[in-house]
């Protein structure tokens, strides 16, 4: 059946979306545990039951059921891969003009004490899962274009996207991923007790400037705080996404894994898209170019997380030792204009151990092609490492 949503606070709900085709065993017992009111979508349900039906009369019983259904999700599948990726930007590009409306509104909700529009922002966590499924980098493209002006609420869309992004990643369970997207949308909400004109300064801070916007995360616990109905864990997020794994954050210098875990994943969120958006007072950098300044900060990030943070949208800074699901070490290069495919020198074998003829490739993303699976420091590398051009030309898939 094709569940159109639930009655009272969605996150109170076992599910992540909101509006959804029910098919999964797992997810029916779930359904079955909850004790709130479903809304279900009777005739999108009855096309189901006529498709069913219709397989059953073909005399295929239940196994055809489930190869219709298989060919209906590879059909549907096959229809988003052949998408032109302009039209899927133009389709993030709406979802973000939206999404900018609805950030704005419930800050403000938050500001006056009222309570967060909860059924406003699920929508708009489930159009940003649903997007992330058609075209992820369609969509973290489009949240790199927000102009300086936009900046403070649409920077929250784009936390949001890659927390929920990286928790899927990571395999998260379903109420895990739909707390962290809300997380990530209020994860600055104490910037509203910031003036813009401090906010929005194109020079250097002053010292007092410094200490004020430092505020911002117990200032945002504290809105937070009036609307009782939140979870803990997106308060966990505002007040602890400028701890440093080394203890050099703030609010409360927090060290290491005192730091929770969805706090390290909104410190890594939130300073990616800093550095790649267009700032009052600095220029974006490319998405390579920020990975790799975010990688030299020792002690700033939890590393391990921060890898994992790379291998959720398939990029890496160039420079960086990876090992590979084939069983070989390569070097990252510069991608050029492919950003969502990963540049790399192919140089030593860990099956034959031994170095091998330095080549260049560029992986396809494909299913059962290679991948990028865990990263190397150069110290514990068996041979020297080829001191080479990190931008040559590209030339082969692998």
């Amino acid at each position: 059946m094709f569940i159109h949503g639930f009655e009272g606070s969605w996150w109170e709900h076992p599910f992540w979306r909101t509006r959804f085709l029910l098919t999964d065993p797992d997810d029916l017992q779930k359904l079955r545990a909850f004790r709130g009111g479903v809304i279900v979508d009777l005739g999108r349900s009855q096309e189901l039951i006529c498709e069913a039906t219709a397989s059953e009369e073909s005399g295929a019983g239940a196994a055809a059921q489930d190869e219709t259904m298989l060919a209906h999700t590879a059909n549907r599948e096959a229809k988003q891969a052949a998408a032109s990726f302009p039209a899927e930007q133009a389709r993030a590009a709406a979802l973000v003009a939206g999404a900018l409306d609805t950030v704005r509104d419930t800050f403000d909700d938050v500001r006056l004490g009222r309570a967060v529009a909860h059924e406003k922002v699920a929508a708009l966590v489930d159009d940003i899962s649903g997007q992330l499924d058609r075209n992820a980098s369609a969509l973290l493209r489009v949240l790199q274009l927000k102009s300086k002006h936009q900046y403070t609420y649409l920077h929250s869309v784009a936390v949001c996207t890659l927390m929920v992004n990286l928790a899927r990643h990571l395999k998260m369970d379903d109420e895990a991923v739909r707390t962290l997207g809300l997380a990530g949308l209020l994860h600055d909400v104490g910037k509203m007790a910031i003036p813009h004109v401090v906010l929005d300064k194109p020079g250097r801070l002053s010292a007092e400037e410094l200490e004020l916007v430092r505020t911002h995360p117990e200032a945002g616990v504290a809105l937070l705080r009036a609307d009782a109905s939140l979870p803990n864990l997106a308060m966990e997020v505002c007040l602890h996404h400028h701890e440093r794994w080394d203890g050099t954050g703030y609010p409360h210098g927090l060290e290491g894994d005192a730091i929770s875990l969805p706090a390290r994943m909104g410190a890594i969120c939130d300073v990616y898209d800093a550095l790649t958006s267009n700032r009052s007072y600095k220029e974006a950098w490319r998405p390579a170019r920020a990975l790799g300044a975010m990688w030299s900060w020792d002690g700033h990030f939890d590393r391990e997380l921060l890898f994992q943070f790379m291998r959720s949208i398939s990029l890496y800074p160039p420079g960086l030792v990876v090992r590979l699901a084939s069983g070989r070490l390569a070097l990252i290069l510069d991608n050029g204009g492919r950003a969502t495919r990963t540049r790399l020198l192919l140089f030593y074998s860990l099956v034959e151990g031994r170095a091998i003829a330095p080549t260049t490739v560029v992986l396809s993303g494909e299913a059962g092609s290679d991948s990028v699976t865990g990263f190397v420091r150069e110290q514990d590398v068996a041979v020297p490492i080829p001191n080479i051009d990190l931008y040559p030309p590209m030339t082969a898939l692998a």
